[in-house]
């Protein structure tokens, strides 16, 4: 096979590591998702549908890692998601999966920018914020553009301090829970009676906030994107993947408990899910609650490091994703070229250039359009969670129909079909109920509406429109093949 086939390392260096693939993992899971936005989820749905929305929506992305794992430690690709997808569904799907991840990460880079800007505002308010979103966007740019072991480098440290953040969090919270550590206010199931609590808003309030809760949870499939450049694949994969259950329970599950224990979900604090009131940030009022004045400084830091890691995350990802296209005949060839230190440095150009386009976008208060980039970018990464699902089904299906061992696969998901079946549902439903309400209403705002869901039709539109050029057809399973060593 030639260097440009995806199925192979395509000149990119293994250099990382079992702990860089595996803290890349946990901070994708860990963000202002988690730091910020788990009050709002608490206070509009109370403390039993916020525990329940994030035990559903861990379960899936569980269930969906079991499933990446199995594909990526089997076949380790830069581009995993469009490669599956056009090797086990059809060449447009994959096609389109990879611009959609393609363009969801460059977007976000330009989101993590923004809020990078709104989070220092709160140290130095009288310094413009445009110049610190260029010296974080250079930041990141030179962490990707020197090698892949400064990116993995770079996040392993991030993660690590995120990690040990909800770890002291936890700590703190079960010491005032079983009253080793005395708050200024008692903490107990007693937050759970009030009011409409434990589940407010019934069934509609609980898939409101499941949006929130599964747009906190992406980015957990980067580990998808990093086997492409991981040492030992087959091994480092499933170790990261069997974490994956844990992490999830730890960090979000545990977190989220111990807000509802302390904070009661009518507390107005909560309402809020602004990144540039680190005061609201349901960590810092357990903080203060256990007496730590200067909870807010200390979350402040962190959360800046959750937004540096994100845009830092988002820039490889994107970059790594339109290499492979570029791989594969979908993007400019000059993407493919590598330095020699084996960065796809042209790939990483045109990344940062989007990003920047989209950053001078909301700069200029164009909050249309802005809104539009963010929803899209939002409902992409369900899509991509799609992809995994449906990809896996086919390649496992295609696997044993062919007749081959599927005991010989260097990891393979014990939950086969019922995971993959499961999380294509739940996805299905989250998507298309993320602004249902606006059709229940008399008056239909388009306006939100197009907004909200504008990002399906463009998938499908990139989709049926390569087909249609490149009269494609779906992959029979008959017509799949697999390489000799793992039959």
């Amino acid at each position: 096979m030639s260097d440009s086939d995806p199925r192979q390392n395509s000149g990119l260096r293994r250099d990382l590591k079992a702990r860089h693939i595996t803290m890349i993992a946990v901070g994708g899971s860990i963000g202002t998702g988690l730091f910020v936005a788990s009050g709002a989820t608490i206070a509009q749905a109370g403390p039993g549908s916020a525990l329940l929305a994030y035990s559903i929506i861990g379960l899936m992305v569980y269930f969906l890692m079991t499933s990446l794992g199995e594909l990526a430690a089997y076949e380790p690709v830069a581009g995993s998601f469009s490669t599956y997808g056009r090797r086990y569904v059809d060449e447009g799907f994959g096609f389109a999966l990879g611009w959609n991840y393609c363009y969801n990460w460059a977007i976000t880079v330009a989101v993590d920018l923004v809020a990078a800007q709104l989070v220092m505002g709160w140290w130095f308010p009288n310094v413009p914020g445009t110049l610190w979103s260029a010296l974080f966007l250079g930041f990141i740019f030179l962490l990707n553009y020197v090698s892949v072991k400064g990116f993995g480098e770079t996040e392993y440290w991030f993660a690590l301090l995120k990690v040990v953040t909800v770890i002291f969090f936890i700590g703190t919270g079960l010491a005032m829970i079983f009253g080793i550590l005395s708050g200024d206010t008692p903490a107990g199931f007693a937050n759970w009676t009030i009011g409409d609590a434990p589940f407010v808003g019934g069934l509609p309030a609980l898939i409101g906030v499941a949006m929130v809760v599964g747009f906190s949870f992406q980015g957990t499939e980067l580990i998808g994107i990093a086997a492409g450049e991981t040492e030992n694949p087959e091994k480092n994969i499933p170790k990261a993947v069997r974490q994956v259950f844990w992490r999830i329970l730890l960090f979000y599950i545990f977190s989220i408990f111990i807000i509802s224990m302390i904070i009661p979900y009518s507390d107005p604090r909560l309402l809020r899910n602004d990144v540039s009131d680190i005061a609201v940030s349901p960590f810092t009022l357990v903080f203060e609650h256990a007496g730590l004045l200067s909870a807010a400084a200390l979350m402040n830091a962190v959360i800046l490091t959750s937004v540096l890691s994100a845009g830092n995350s988002g820039l490889y990802a994107s970059t790594r994703m339109l290499f492979v296209l570029a791989c594969q005949g979908d993007a400019p060839k000059c993407f493919a070229k590598l330095s020699k230190s084996g960065v796809p440095r042209n790939a990483l150009f045109a990344t940062t250039a989007v990003a920047g386009l989209c950053f001078l976008t909301s700069r200029f208060d164009n909050q249309a359009v802005y809104l539009w980039l963010l929803n899209t970018s939002g409902m992409c990464g369900f899509i991509a969670w799609l992809g995994i699902a449906i990809s896996h089904y086919r390649f496992r299906r295609g696997y044993v129909l062919n007749g081959y061992d599927v005991t010989k696969l260097p990891y393979h998901s014990s939950f086969f079909p019922y995971g993959p079946m499961f999380a294509f549902a739940l996805c299905i439903i989250i998507m298309l109920g993320q602004n249902y309400t606006a059709f229940l209403e008399g008056k239909i705002d388009w306006g939100s509406v197009i907004a909200t869901y504008i990002g399906i039709p463009l998938f499908l539109s990139v989709w049926f429109a390569y087909k249609f050029i490149k009269k494609t057809r779906f992959v029979r399973y008959s017509d799949m093949t697999f390489p000799e060593k793992y039959r």
